[in-house]
């Protein structure tokens, strides 16, 4: 099989872009072999907005080569239940996290007042966990070559959520609301 991968090169099915936390898996989830999908994994599974500078962006320079080198035709934002990014994003991130996680999860400060909106911690979290996918693909539509490719039927954006105590996991509908695989 890594012979074969060696010599016939990637053509992966999509790309995941997946949390670092070590109970999210996207191979295992997605019941994928190696070769099959493109994986990007960053704390709470973020994507930031364009921004072409001279700062370093391993997320966009991940997404540039899925999407102009290799021509996905899916990329997937991954998150999950019980995400400590997202929980860092609503209660604070811990002193020990200061330097890069606190200003990497202001990426989603955006989705924070609408989850601050929910009754108990718990549904704070859910709803902040699905808030951050759908701003994550928001953003990944700032992106112009995605945004184009998008137009042109030739890559589709997905959103799901992975649920840690259950092994459920659900997809974003058109409607906005995360609904179980079957």
């Amino acid at each position: 099989m890594f012979e074969a991968l060696a010599q016939d090169g990637q053509q992966p099915a999509a790309l995941v872009i997946g949390c670092v936390d070590s109970r999210v898996d996207p191979s295992a989830i997605f019941d994928v072999a190696p070769g099959q999908i493109l994986t990007i994994r960053n704390v709470a599974n973020l994507v930031p907005p364009y921004a072409p500078d001279a700062a370093y962006h391993g997320t966009s320079a991940a997404l540039e080569f899925a999407v102009r080198v290799l021509q996905v035709p899916h990329v997937v934002v991954l998150g999950h239940g019980q995400c400590s990014g997202i929980h860092a994003l609503l209660r604070g991130a811990p002193n020990e996290a200061q330097d890069f996680v606190a200003p990497w999860m202001g990426i989603a400060a955006p989705a924070r007042a609408q989850a601050l909106r929910c009754d108990t911690p718990e549904a704070q979290q859910r709803c902040l966990e699905h808030e951050a996918i759908k701003l994550s693909l928001a953003n990944l539509m700032t992106f112009p070559w995605i945004a184009e490719r998008v137009a042109e039927e030739s890559l589709t954006l997905h959103g799901a959520w992975f649920a840690i105590y259950t092994g459920v996991l659900a997809v974003l509908g058109p409607d906005g609301t995360f609904t179980p695989v079957a």
